[in-house]
């Protein structure tokens, strides 16, 4: 895949949208307008697809196959970066969620003490000095 983008970017492939965008510009792009540009490549490219005997495939069809998989795998590593970023808040929130239950475990086991038990665990500003 870096092959690819190393091609696009030293044969500077530009994209058809609201002007030219280069291929660091399709990163910036959000899904919907990045499957805007794929649906218009896919036209292009059907309307490139003529029936011959030969099978040659022309400078034009092959650099269009090739945005196709560039605008393709911006859309994968997108999604996966998304799904990645809901699993990372799923996990934060389950944390958060152990460590209240800690903190009311903590404060179940201190309930459970003694006056004795929890006068000896206090810690006065004298001892705190030394």
């Amino acid at each position: 895949m870096a092959d690819l983008f190393k091609k696009a970017t030293k044969k500077k492939y530009r994209f058809q949208f609201k002007g030219l965008c280069t291929v660091e510009d399709l990163w910036d792009l959000s899904m919907e307008n990045l499957d805007s540009i794929f649906k218009n490549l896919k036209k292009q490219q059907r309307e490139s697809a003529e029936e011959s005997l030969l099978e040659v495939v022309s400078k034009e069809d092959k650099e269009l196959s090739e945005k196709i998989e560039i605008v393709r795998e911006i859309v994968a590593d997108k999604l996966a970066a998304a799904e990645r970023a809901r699993n990372a808040q799923k996990r934060k929130a389950e944390n958060q969620r152990i460590l209240e239950i800690i903190a009311d475990k903590k404060d179940a086991a201190l309930k459970e003490k003694t006056m004795e038990e929890l006068q000896a665990m206090l810690v006065t500003d004298e001892e705190e000095d030394e």
